[in-house]
């Protein structure tokens, strides 16, 4: 059997200035940990990267991205990254955890409401002009300064930068990408992304999560196509392929990640994952 390889996770310091913060902001090129890490790892936080300089490739799941100037790349919690830098990077990163925002918030669902996190359709990263990115630089600078000098009510000024910056950020890949940038679309579409990321192990039609969210299926899709573009089947099945890609990294077998993602044997697994990308599970392997 082919051996697991090992993947390194990240996880948030909350205590790192006293009191407990869980967001925090640096510069890429002097935080040297999980920032440019060029073995397999991934994070149990978010995290949104600046390039201001640099060159190389960013590789998120099985997505690989260029890396230069102007370019913001957005991770979700368990994505498997891995950096090959070819010039040396200089930008910001700021990461937190879902609990800055939601105990805020009171809104579970809030970090699924933009169009960039927990993407696996649509690309997780975009280039944005000169003016716009200039715009979020300023909204970091603004949460840097308050590190500097923090004071009792610290975090709530600085959640409130980062709820603009995500804002703002949501506008322009909407832009970038002509998507729906309407981050209050319904509230039943945020249920069943959120539903989907749990559940998607042992759920694989859409009468399971019409069930419970007590919808009916045309409306689901309805939603999901006005939100996505894509019916809710296909965003299930796009949840499943790329699933299956991130072990497929880790050299399971095909036996092993049929049976871990619920199909009835390893042929169907097989023919499954060729229809959806056009290319076996080995192939895809090889090529990685």
């Amino acid at each position: 059997m082919a051996s697991v390889t090992k993947i390194k996770t990240y996880h948030f310091l909350p205590y790192k200035y006293g009191s407990e913060l869980l967001l925090d902001i640096g510069r890429m090129e002097t935080l040297n940990h999980f920032v440019l890490d060029s073995t397999l790892h991934q994070l149990s936080f978010y995290e949104i990267l600046f390039i201001e300089e640099g060159s190389g490739t960013f590789t998120l799941d099985e997505n690989k991205m260029t890396i230069s100037s102007g370019t913001i790349f957005f991770t979700s919690p368990g994505q498997i990254r891995r950096w090959d830098i070819d010039k040396k990077i200089k930008g910001y990163t700021i990461f937190f955890e879902k609990d800055f925002l939601h105990l805020f918030f009171s809104d579970e669902l809030f970090l699924y409401r933009f169009q960039y996190f927990h993407q696996y359709s649509r690309p997780n990263e975009m280039q944005i002009e000169e003016t716009h990115f200039e715009k979020c630089l300023g909204l970091l600078h603004e949460i840097e300064r308050e590190f500097g000098q923090l004071q009792n009510d610290s975090n709530h000024l600085i959640r409130s930068l980062l709820y603009q910056l995500l804002v703002v950020l949501n506008r322009y890949y909407a832009g970038v990408y002509d998507v729906q940038r309407d981050t209050y679309v319904h509230a039943d579409f945020y249920r069943f992304r959120s539903l989907l990321e749990k559940k998607f192990m042992e759920d694989h039609n859409v009468e399971s999560y019409t069930r419970m969210l007590n919808i009916s299926p045309g409306f689901l899709n309805k939603i999901c196509r006005q939100f996505s573009g894509l019916s809710a089947q296909q965003m299930i099945h796009y949840k499943r392929i790329s699933e299956i890609k991130k072990e497929l990294y880790q050299n399971k077998s095909a036996k092993e990640i049929a049976y871990e993602l619920g199909f009835s044997d390893p042929s169907n697994f097989n023919r499954f994952f060729k229809k959806l990308t056009g290319t076996t599970p080995q192939q895809y392997r090889k090529k990685m």
